[in-house]
């Protein structure tokens, strides 16, 4: 099957919104086995959205289109869709009830019902975050399927309805597994798999680049799920044996999820003292449930001042090797973990521009402090490109990261 995403909305043409869409839908149908070959964006026009889906459709067999199916006059794609296919609109009283519940107690304004009106003869994705169904509509071979264009509301349909919907379109079973890397770039990895990826057939390989990480993806296809599992296991474990430490996880799993199993299952606390990152760090240990019972403290000490009198950093070291620098870094984590009482501190102090770098030490030059009781501290030297905010989220990340393959030692 050959499908086209269109996204519609005059926000995407103006530039208001990003289409995050597309890049969603893309990675979602390539897990089913389903190709797609074209991206359009359309505005809230009815004669170029119907020329969208005839154009679409001349070269698709299923077109997924995104926005418009709100209650306001702009909100156009159901009307067009049913003029394209001969069909009249009808109200779902399912779809009207299941609104005027999610709204009880509250007036609803007079055109809430145009988000219950759907072409008739369609099949619905009901809307567990919003008001609008989604719309499947199938003719003559072709399948258009309507989503609503807000991506919390879109995601979670499409996943949980539109995904069963599509597998019974064909008598394959398609299976992805997704590998989580990080510490080298898509470039490295290309390089690390180009004979796999190369010579791919069943299973296929694909990465995806990431502002922090890398996602390799592995799908294949087979009579049943089983046995594409079995078809990926092999080439999974050969990737595992190239890229080692640097697959942290697989599908859903999170850095910093698994960063917290490791402390709590070893008994650690843990102290955080960060200067380039300013509490970036500290908010992705916050953002997991449970940090609680291991994140015993946390201090942004950006100057040099509170790195001495918050954390004993001495003024000969700062004044000897600069604040950017793995003794510095070395003397955080461990003044920290000291001071808060703490098992493990942690500490980063670098240069995230755009101005202050140096020859000797330019803009992107960070440096990880670790501190473990009974092991010592370390320290690890992260030469990091992008704009500033980029830079402190991938300091982040490498921090978890080091901390990460430590506590695995």
């Amino acid at each position: 099957m050959i499908a086209e995403v269109l996204g519609i909305g005059t926000e995407l043409l103006l530039g208001d919104i990003a289409n995050t869409n597309a890049q969603f839908l893309s990675r979602e149908l390539a897990a089913l086995g389903i190709s797609v070959y074209g991206h359009t964006a359309v505005g809230d026009n009815p004669a170029r959205l119907r020329a969208a889906l005839e154009h679409a459709f001349s070269k698709a067999d299923m077109v997924v289109a995104c926005g418009g199916l709100g209650p306001t006059l702009d909100d156009i794609t159901k009307e067009v869709s049913a003029a394209y296919f001969g069909r009249k609109m009808e109200l779902c009283e399912d779809s009207w009830r299941a609104i005027q519940k999610r709204f009880a107690g509250r007036k609803l304004s007079e055109n809430a019902k145009r988000n219950a009106m759907v072409p008739e003869g369609s099949s619905l994705l009901p809307n567990n975050h919003g008001s609008a169904p989604g719309v499947c509509l199938e003719q003559d071979g072709k399948l258009l399927i309507l989503l609503p264009g807000p991506p919390h509301e879109l995601e979670p349909m499409f996943t949980k309805y539109a995904v069963p919907f599509l597998r019974k379109k064909t008598n394959l079973a398609f299976v992805s597994r997704t590998l989580k890397i990080v510490g080298i770039g898509e470039s490295q990895v290309e390089t690390l798999l180009s004979d796999l990826i190369e010579a791919q057939t069943n299973p296929t390989i694909a990465p995806y680049a990431k502002l922090t990480e890398v996602s390799l993806r592995i799908t294949a296809s087979a009579q049943d799920t089983a046995s594409a599992e079995r078809l990926i296991d092999p080439v999974a474990e050969e990737i595992y044996s190239r890229l080692g430490q640097h697959i942290y996880g697989e599908d859903n799993a999170r850095m910093a999820d698994i960063v917290l199993k490791q402390l709590v299952d070893q008994g650690h606390t843990i102290a955080i003292a960060e200067s380039c990152t300013g509490g970036l760090l500290t908010s992705g240990f916050v953002d997991m449930a449970g940090s609680s019972r291991v994140l015993s403290e946390s201090v942004v000490t950006y100057s040099n001042a509170s790195k001495t009198v918050r954390l004993g950093v001495s003024e000969e070291l700062l004044a000897r090797h600069g604040a950017v620098s793995a003794q510095v870094a070395a003397a955080m984590a461990e003044g920290v973990a000291h001071t808060a009482g703490s098992s493990i501190g942690i500490s980063t102090t670098g240069v995230a521009g755009p101005d202050g770098g140096t020859v000797d030490k330019p803009v992107g030059l960070v440096y990880i402090g670790l501190y473990i009781a009974g092991k010592g501290v370390e320290t690890e030297e992260l030469r990091l490109i992008g704009d500033r905010n980029e830079i402190r989220a991938r300091a982040v990340v490498g921090a978890m990261d080091m901390l990460r393959v430590s506590l695995k030692q």
